[in-house]
């Protein structure tokens, strides 16, 4: 595979990368406090924040196991797909406002004001070590996709990508971060409706025809029985209800998507961003995903092994020179977007939870240095772990583990947060009840897969510990009652909440 890019394409990829750091130096004297380094003055464009909502969900792996399962049962990555628009559309009613009025100074600040400040800060290093893990696995994805399936070179691959989200996301902050979002998401639209056009064309052909029409009347009469079935095989009703809930887990609490919510200028735009996000998780997916189904009756009987390297199989097959430039830049573009969020989210919280909690009354030049340093942090930080783990062991291994620790850590992270924001009566530290119990639980849970290995499968993970995370906020709001005091907090919080925005 190696050897597959030609000068156009690489000359393609050159140019997306010199404008994404063009964007950085555009924007590195815009912000001049850690605020708008972290976009918490709240000045975002809804449509702005919705389309950077989008791509933060988007990464490399969409362009590897979603494909291979597209080309393997058809329809089933669309319907799971799918699943993020209901998500998406409770975030807009019950969600989007509570997020823009709790948050601060970073996406888990609310914490300490909800439950406790040692709650926000135990939060903080369990939530930051998860991030870099994150990071560094979407990191390895894109230079595994790109390096062994399109024959740009790995190690380079890693390096050029991870030191400029650095670039741009240190110069600019989140403003950089949206605009390079939305070039982004612009690169991969370009491919998204490139493709199925060159796909019917490569049917019609199969059959001495020509023509879109022609070609999808091919395709219709050529894939297998049960094509277009939104269930098949693992992904079972009861996997697909399981999957909601996590879903709904990451959407909802993800440090970056947060950042989204609370940046945009008023209530009402956090809602209509939530809108934008739900139209187009609902129609992205069948267009993103038809090449490869197509593939299955032009590139047939791939065997599995192989199946994972279907999207650049077919890229090569119907794509001219320099689209495949253009296609790698889109791999680049879907994790990059989700890295460079992540990195700016998890530097405010590096500097607001962590360095303004121990420094003492630091000046605003201060802050932006220290906002700009935590992002270097971040960034070498996601770096160097992902070439320890493309030295540790296979990619494979590292996904389904980082799949499996998700699944047990995931819910005492999430549950806490979602029910600070929507339950009155969690005492104030329940939250560290839930988060320390659930994570404990979790993490036996994982222990015990040794023996029962099925435990550390997601579809008994996940819901095992998010039942044992919410006994375990129950029985801390039982044990850990307020007092006087306390309640009077969590009333002025929830008061806060429901306080109407002079904006909307």
């Amino acid at each position: 595979m190696a050897g597959s890019l030609s000068s156009v394409d690489y000359g393609v990829v050159a140019v997306f990368f010199t404008v994404m750091v063009g964007i950085g130096v555009y924007y590195s004297r815009r912000p001049t406090s850690s605020a708008q380094f972290f976009g918490n003055d709240k000045t975002v464009p809804w449509w702005l924040s919705g389309v950077s909502f989008y791509m933060n969900s988007f990464s490399a792996l969409a362009f590897v196991m979603y494909s291979a399962l597209a080309y393997k049962f058809g329809w089933i990555p669309v319907a799971i797909s799918w699943i993020s628009v209901p998500v998406v559309l409770l975030g807009a009613w019950f969600l989007a406002v509570r997020w823009r009025r709790a948050a601060k100074g970073s996406p888990i600040d609310f914490v300490a004001e909800r439950y406790t400040p040692a709650m926000c800060g135990t939060l903080a290093v369990l939530g930051l070590p998860m991030q870099l893990l994150d990071n560094a696995l979407k990191l390895l994805a894109i230079g595994t996709v790109v390096g062994v399936g399109m024959g740009f070179p790995l190690f380079w691959a890693i390096c050029i990508s991870g030191v400029i989200i650095v670039v741009y996301t240190f110069l600019g902050g989140l403003k950089a971060t949206l605009a390079c979002d939305f070039i982004q998401f612009l690169v991969i639209i370009a491919v998204v409706f490139a493709l199925p056009p060159l796909c019917l064309g490569r049917l019609a052909a199969l059959d001495g025809g020509a023509g879109v029409l022609h070609g999808f009347k091919v395709f219709l009469e050529r894939v297998p029985p049960g094509f277009f079935d939104f269930t098949a095989g693992k992904y079972t009703l009861v996997y697909m209800l399981v999957f909601f809930c996590v879903v709904c887990s990451t959407l909802s609490t993800n440090w970056s998507l947060v950042q989204r919510y609370y940046s945009t200028r008023s209530d009402g735009d956090a809602r209509k961003m939530a809108y934008l996000v739900a139209v187009l998780l609902f129609l992205g997916p069948p267009l993103f995903f038809f090449p490869a189904m197509a593939a299955r009756v032009f590139l047939p009987d791939l065997p599995e092994s192989e199946m994972n390297g279907v999207y650049a199989l077919l890229c090569r097959e119907v794509l001219p020179i320099g689209m495949m430039g253009l296609v790698v830049a889109a791999m680049f573009a879907a994790t990059m977007s989700s890295l460079a969020g992540n990195f700016n989210a998890a530097a405010a919280v590096m500097v607001n939870e962590l360095y303004l909690r121990f420094s003492k009354s630091p000046s605003p030049q201060a802050k932006m240095v220290a906002a700009r340093v935590a992002t270097v942090v971040v960034g070498s930080l996601v770096v160097a772990l992902t070439f320890v783990m493309q030295y540790a062991q296979g990619a494979d291994d590292l996904f389904n583990l980082s799949n499996k620790v998700f699944g047990v850590l995931l819910p005492p992270i999430a549950l806490p947060m979602l029910g600070g924001l929507l339950v009155r009566r969690l005492s104030r530290r329940a939250g560290m009840s839930g988060l320390v119990g659930g994570a404990a639980f979790g993490l036996a849970l994982f222990a015990a897969g040794v023996r029962w290995p099925f435990l550390r499968e997601m579809i008994w993970a996940f819901p095992l510990t998010a039942a044992a995370t919410v006994v375990f906020l129950a029985l801390g709001t039982l044990v850990f009652r307020d007092g006087p005091d306390g309640r009077a907090a969590v009333e002025a919080f929830f008061s806060r909440l429901e306080k109407e925005d002079d904006k909307t």
